[in-house]
């Protein structure tokens, strides 16, 4: 398996709910978008700080609003499935995860 394109201080903001792919809202202030065509490896919180969060990989796209599709879950506060969000702000941040960096050793 290949390993994901990172993103220096890459993250953005969805408002999606439910389990779908989200949708992109631009940038969280001071970082950058997350890019567009090309897997990443993520982590999602609620902005709130709630106790909720997933990790996974997926497919950004570029569109009239970018998405990130899931792919893989790789951990989640939701027993390791996707997080059914309901209403509010999230945090989405393109990072290296344990998942990748286990496929460098």
């Amino acid at each position: 398996m290949a390993l994901p394109t990172p993103g220096d201080r890459a993250a953005e903001t969805s408002t999606t709910a439910g389990t779908g792919t989200y949708n992109l809202d631009g940038a969280i202030l001071g970082w950058r978008t997350c890019g567009t065509n090309k897997t990443v490896d993520y982590f999602v919180r609620d902005s709130l700080g709630t106790a909720d969060y997933e990790i996974g990989r997926g497919v950004i796209t570029d569109a009239s609003t970018d998405t990130l599709t899931r792919a893989t879950i790789y951990a989640s506060s939701n027993g390791g499935s996707a997080v059914n969000w309901g209403a509010g702000t999230r945090e989405i941040v393109v990072t290296l995860t344990a998942n990748a960096m286990n496929q460098l050793l």
